[in-house]
């Protein structure tokens, strides 16, 4: 970065927490200045010195239509207009719920709050009353947010920065949160062996995005909604990068799993801060202001954001599974092109790439767990993060987190990708 990045970067520590306000945002993880937004166009990101870069980061997965699609634009403000928050129910409200439970068809009624985090804590709370049980199941190297129970074996951001837990959260807080390895059934058949009767839920991202992008194993989420339905316990899906991303139904429909309970952010947005849980009408009812589980927002479901998200959906709607093929049909490319050059060079690599999703491993594979993920050769990332932005590429700056395709990028943006691959690889090398 130049003077002006670094400027930047010595003006924001001086207000703000480590210079951010999220802790991946520093590039702890591959050194350096951060980067600086100035704006983006369709698949483009450009800083604040003016350089542009094909953007993989996406705002961390939100921008499926690339930076600033005119048509979530135009429908933000035609809602601004009008008005930017009310803390009554809007129309759009109504119509962004319709879409959601027509194309997640396990959600029957949904309630919109402000984030993902937001939504799994809310999704906790109202399987643990639903249930009458206090046990949770999450897996190692799976983020589901900040909540204090969730905070247990994170992926992410705290795997990155090497905290395993984070200080302030009680021991009661998460005396009552069990882990698993991530694709490891067996394991969480051994939890419910164990204390099946006092486990509420599982809660499980249907591919992992918070340790890089890792699939599930053939018969893994099949295996958890039969124990679940075996136990009483419910299953939840947090499809917060996953949801309208891997498949227009998200991950339940990529893998043909009803869960019974699923938390969304994201995509669902349009950009904008959005999140979302719904499921079963039965068990949706429990809250309030029809049930006793009290959950409540100011801001949510806020017109700007129902604007920008109901824009978003309805064009992927309109796009249909080709949308999905071309997607994923990118990612794989990306993928191949860096195994390919890896391996020219003897360098170890891996990859998996899902529909909008993909992940890069320097770990000679397979990757599907937590252990294999954290084990991948950090000190090659940030090698490859590097030469990569100085050719103008975007990538999360940590292994750890997934790599994202838009609509818009195309035959140009994968070309001069994957030379900017080969470029680094022999740098690497």
């Amino acid at each position: 970065m130049g003077r002006v990045s670094n400027e930047a970067f010595a003006a924001a520590k001086k207000h703000l927490v480590g210079g951010v306000n999220s802790p991946v945002r520093a590039f702890g993880a591959v050194g350096g200045v951060p980067v600086f937004a100035q704006r983006g166009a369709g698949p483009y990101l450009y800083d604040i010195e003016g350089k542009q870069y094909v953007d993989y980061l996406l705002s961390w997965g939100p921008l499926i239509w690339g930076h600033a699609h005119p048509t979530i634009i135009a429908s933000v403000m035609e809602a601004a207009q009008n008005g930017t928050s009310f803390g009554l129910p809007t129309v759009l409200e109504t119509q962004m719920a319709a879409l959601v439970c027509e194309l997640v068809p396990s959600v029957e009624l949904v309630r919109m709050v402000n984030s993902g985090t937001e939504a799994t804590m809310s999704a906790l709370r109202l399987a643990r009353a639903y249930t009458g049980r206090d046990y949770i199941v999450k897996f190692e190297g799976c983020y589901h947010g900040h909540a204090d129970s969730f905070l247990v074996k994170a992926g992410s951001g705290v795997a990155t920065l090497g905290l395993p837990d984070s200080p302030g959260v009680p021991r009661g807080a998460t005396e009552t949160t069990l882990t698993a390895p991530y694709n490891d059934l067996n394991a969480v058949k051994e939890l419910f062996l164990t204390r099946g009767e006092q486990i509420a839920a599982v809660i499980v991202e249907p591919v992992a995005g918070n340790m890089g992008c890792v699939l599930p194993k053939d018969e893994f989420l099949s295996g958890l909604r039969t124990l679940t339905q075996d136990y009483g316990a419910l299953l939840i899906m947090d499809e917060v990068m996953t949801g309208f991303r891997v498949a227009l139904g998200g991950g339940q429909e990529r893998f043909n799993i009803h869960p019974d309970l699923t938390t969304m952010g994201k995509v669902i947005g349009g950009g904008l801060p959005v999140g979302a849980y719904g499921g079963r009408r039965q068990i949706m009812q429990r809250i309030a202001p029809e049930g006793t589980v009290y959950q409540a927002g100011t801001l949510s479901g806020n017109p700007l954001a129902m604007a920008a998200g109901l824009a978003a959906l309805q064009m992927l709607k309109d796009g249909g599974k080709a949308l999905y093929e071309r997607l994923e049909f990118y990612g794989k490319q990306l993928v191949e092109t860096f195994i390919a050059a890896g391996t020219k060079r003897g360098i170890p690599v891996f990859g998996h790439a899902i529909g909008g999703m993909f992940g890069l491993f320097f770990h000679e594979g397979p990757v599907f767990n937590y252990t294999q993920t954290s084990s991948a050769n950090r000190k090659f990332y940030t090698l490859f993060f590097q030469s990569l932005l100085s050719q103008g590429v975007m990538l999360a700056p940590s292994q750890l987190e997934s790599g994202f395709v838009s609509v818009v990028h195309g035959p140009a943006e994968l070309a001069k990708t994957q030379e900017a691959i080969e470029g680094a690889m022999a740098i690497i090398d």
